[in-house]
């Protein structure tokens, strides 16, 4: 590339909290659709990152927009990136669990699109020291990396951003700012974002940040931040672009500006709850499509050049060594939050003991490992992945998840027993229950349900 790259990259995520399902159709038609024909009409580029579940929800509830997705990863136009095939927070599950599911998220893009994904996102960008690792095992080539979490490795990004992490907060998005504020003029930093950097096992990584993040979705929902009394002008979006144009030519070859929910794209999204304790879910917001549109075309004309992680991987042959990301906080998120405050909800505290039930009898029934299991034990670990799914653990009150996502998990849980009691079955073993005992397991899952179940949910 003769000029810097730029990278969008909306991500979807139809097991959304409070995405009732009857409306994850709409939100396809609404957000997806009107993107995916954006690209094609306009011969743009972009990545768009999906778990393999949306992308059979997809495939079965709107077979047109997944034909239009597979077309536009077959010409080129845009890049699909894999996730976990279920939703779920990797940090607060065993390595070997995520790994089974980035490797169905594979398959599932791969046999959808007749393209397998080499670029990867982790959800949340949640972190723990193992997530290179099994990325890595499970084949992909890069990772989409969360640049704040990164920076705030660093002791004088800390103290001068004044950040800290804390499980019980939502997240330190608004204040993210100050963070381009300290690195500036910083090249040691800025480079990290114009460029390629490796992790120590050799997987390439990509850094986004809310720096551009953020005032990108706040121009896209044309909200104020309760701190400004006009919301962020196009004025503001294009002198963004400017000074990152300026600082990909001097110190890289591209950066990542938008890394988002592609569910901002047409609608309202989580945006009225997460920032406003507002019972508003998924609310048509057509004017963000011509919003999203207006910032695709203002990057071309400050200069960029429309790119995905791939495309910029192979126009740069500069990849920093990175051995900093050891140092970057276990359990840390993006937005300056924490993965771990998916897993202090009490949401959580109540869902993962009987995850952990059943996955513990998993393994004892396939004692070579999770990567061995078939038949009946391979469809109780994926039951019991697709319980452990996150927007059934989030958010902390006073919102909550909504009623149905709890739902779908106990669901799943049910679906996970009673494929351990098959399993049993099929191993002859039905009788030795002191292996596993689906009878009391069932009871189990039956008083989580009751006590789940008799709470208040957000909203209703």
């Amino acid at each position: 590339m003769t000029k810097p790259g730029i990278i969008f990259m909306p991500h979807g995520n139809l097991q959304y909290s409070q995405l009732p399902p009857e409306r994850r159709a709409w939100v396809v038609n609404e957000s997806y659709k009107p993107l995916f024909e954006m690209v094609r009409d306009n011969g743009y580029k972009i990545a768009f990152e999906a778990s393999g579940w949306t992308l059979e929800l997809m495939a079965r509830e709107t077979p047109e927009v997944m034909a239009l997705l597979k077309s536009l990863v077959q010409n080129g136009q845009v890049e699909g990136v894999a996730s976990p095939h279920i939703h779920i927070m990797i940090p607060n599950i065993d390595a070997d669990v995520g790994l089974a599911t980035l490797k169905k998220g594979l398959d599932t893009w791969e046999r959808l699109t007749g393209v397998r994904p080499e670029t990867g996102w982790n959800p949340e960008c949640g972190w723990a020291g193992f997530v290179p690792e099994i990325y890595k095992e499970a084949g992909f080539k890069r990772l989409v990396m969360d640049a704040d979490s990164y920076f705030l490795s660093y002791p004088e990004i800390r103290e001068a951003t004044g950040l800290r992490y804390d499980v019980r907060g939502h997240s330190n998005k608004n204040h993210l700012f100050k963070i381009e504020e300290y690195i500036k003029d910083k090249k040691d930093y800025l480079q990290y974002l114009t460029n390629l950097s490796t992790a120590p096992n050799g997987l390439e990584m990509v850094f986004r940040s809310d720096c551009m993040a953020n005032p990108m979705l706040w121009y896209l929902m044309g909200a104020t931040e309760g701190m400004r009394d006009e919301p962020v002008s196009e004025g503001e979006i294009r002198a963004l672009f400017e000074r990152w144009h300026e600082r990909a030519q001097a110190t890289g070859t591209f950066v990542m500006p938008y890394a988002e929910d592609a569910e901002y794209i047409g609608t309202s999204a989580y945006f009225y709850v997460k920032q406003f304790n507002q019972a508003r879910f998924f609310e048509p917001e057509p004017d963000s499509v011509t919003r999203f549109k207006g910032m695709l075309d203002m990057a071309i004309e400050t200069g960029f050049e429309l790119t995905t992680p791939s495309l910029a991987a192979k126009a740069s042959d500069v990849r920093l060594p990175n051995p900093k990301i050891d140092c970057i906080e276990n359990g840390a998120a993006w937005h300056g939050g924490t993965a771990k405050a998916w897993a202090n909800t009490g949401w959580s505290r109540i869902l993962d003991p009987v995850c952990r039930n059943i996955l513990d009898g998993i393994r004892t029934l396939c004692p070579a490992g999770l990567g061995q299991v078939d038949g009946a034990l391979k469809d109780a670990l994926e039951s019991v992945t697709s319980a452990y799914v996150s927007d059934a653990r989030w958010p902390p009150q006073p919102t909550t998840p909504g009623r149905f996502n709890v739902r779908e998990s106990l669901d799943d849980l049910r679906d996970a027993n009673q494929a351990m009691e098959r399993a049993m079955k099929d191993a002859g073993v039905s009788e030795e229950r002191g292996l596993y005992s689906p009878r009391l397991m069932e009871t189990q899952i039956q008083a989580i349900d009751d006590e789940l179940m008799d709470l208040p949910f957000f909203g209703e």
